[in-house]
């Protein structure tokens, strides 16, 4: 087994990475659960592959288990279900001291882990996340949100989790779409600061997809340590450290809104596309060399992600594209910093960015 500490100051724990471990999930939570039962909250989709199996482990030491099964799906990260979530916590007589469990990918994980910061003003919680995306990302780092009308992920809280189990077979009960998405987050490590890492994805990254374990574990386990690291030296996002995490999310995040946070375009393949355009725009601006950005859309293209805006389809200009990003999270000032690169391996923040120059750069990508 993989263990590999996250050192937040005050509020340390470990993620743990293994195959099989849903089915010993009650041994590794026991510790952290005081009651005879605990509350898990999860999707329709992963209770039909994991309920079964999961509550046999927590049966098997003791504890007896009660489901909240929400729709799966971008849209349950909404003010209703969180509502529904709190709710039924509260039904559940949760207490401060308790640890309720979210089982799934990023959305549960996202949505529970608000509800658990909210109730009685913030209980604990143990993410058990079920898709690439969420073990290697989303559940690591304490960020937690909904999603509103305005953008993606801007009501939200910094909530950490108790522990972490990620179950590499978990992946094996996913449509490769999905495992596909998630392998974005995979890649962006590699392009963050660790070019030998993008030159093993480019090695293996076919492997993965295609089931391989040793493959995937090494994917979670590398991109788990350096999200562990960037985010134990930087939790808050307020040293601008935290901020290299979000790669390719502005053009992303602004893409899911103009396609309706819906299945037309999975918030990987946003952070994938985003991270080819990042490129490409940091190349056009004379920071990177155009044929590191064309690698990076190569390997992007190249294991079926999105490479390029013209196959979306979208019927919208670059001004409207630039105006979600208006309502970005990172926004300072009336400031939108970019996450650009000077090469593979080689990301930075810059803070002087304008917004003409993007909508200039994404006339020409609509038109690519």
């Amino acid at each position: 087994m993989a263990v590999i500490p996250v050192a937040i100051a005050g509020a340390p724990y470990e993620v743990r990475i293994e195959a099989g471990l849903l089915s010993r999930a009650g041994e590794h939570c026991r510790p952290f659960i005081r009651k005879n039962r605990v509350a898990v909250v999860t999707d329709e989709h992963v209770a039909k592959a994991w309920r079964d199996t999961v509550s046999a482990s927590f049966a098997a030491v003791g504890l007896a288990s009660e489901w909240l099964v929400l729709p799966a799906g971008e849209s349950t990260k909404s003010w209703e279900q969180l509502a529904r979530v709190v709710d039924w916590l509260l039904a559940q007589e949760v207490e401060r001291k308790d640890n309720i469990v979210a089982l799934g990918g990023g959305v549960i994980g996202d949505l529970t882990g608000f509800a658990a910061s909210m109730v009685k003003r913030g209980c604990g919680f143990i993410q058990i996340p079920t898709t690439l995306l969420a073990q290697v990302d989303s559940s690591v780092g304490g960020k937690t949100a909904i999603n509103t009308p305005a953008g993606k992920n801007l009501v939200g809280a910094f909530h950490q989790p108790s522990l972490v189990l990620a179950d590499p077979l978990a992946l094996d009960t996913l449509p490769l779409r999905d495992t596909r998405a998630g392998y974005a987050e995979v890649i962006k490590y590699g392009l963050i600061d660790d070019a030998p890492f993008f030159e093993w994805c480019e090695a293996n990254g076919a492997k993965l997809l295609a089931g391989d374990a040793s493959a995937r574990e090494t994917a979670i386990a590398t991109s788990v340590a350096a999200k562990a690291r960037i985010v134990a030296a930087d939790e808050k996002e307020t040293a601008g450290v935290r901020a290299l995490l979000n790669l390719g999310h502005t053009f992303g995040h602004a893409l899911e809104a103009e396609t309706g946070f819906s299945d037309r375009l999975l918030h990987g393949e946003g952070v994938a596309l985003g991270m080819v355009l990042a490129a490409r725009f940091s190349a056009r601006q004379g920071l990177m060399a155009g044929q590191d950005a064309e690698r990076i859309a190569a390997h992007v293209g190249g294991i079926g992600l999105p490479a390029s805006l013209k196959p979306l389809g979208l019927d919208c200009d670059a001004q409207r594209l630039t105006d979600h990003m208006l309502h970005d999270k990172k926004m300072d000032a009336g400031t939108l910093p970019f996450l650009l690169l000077r090469g593979i391996g080689q990301t930075f923040l810059a803070k002087d960015v304008d917004l003409a120059d993007v909508a200039a750069f994404l006339d020409e990508e609509l038109a690519r």
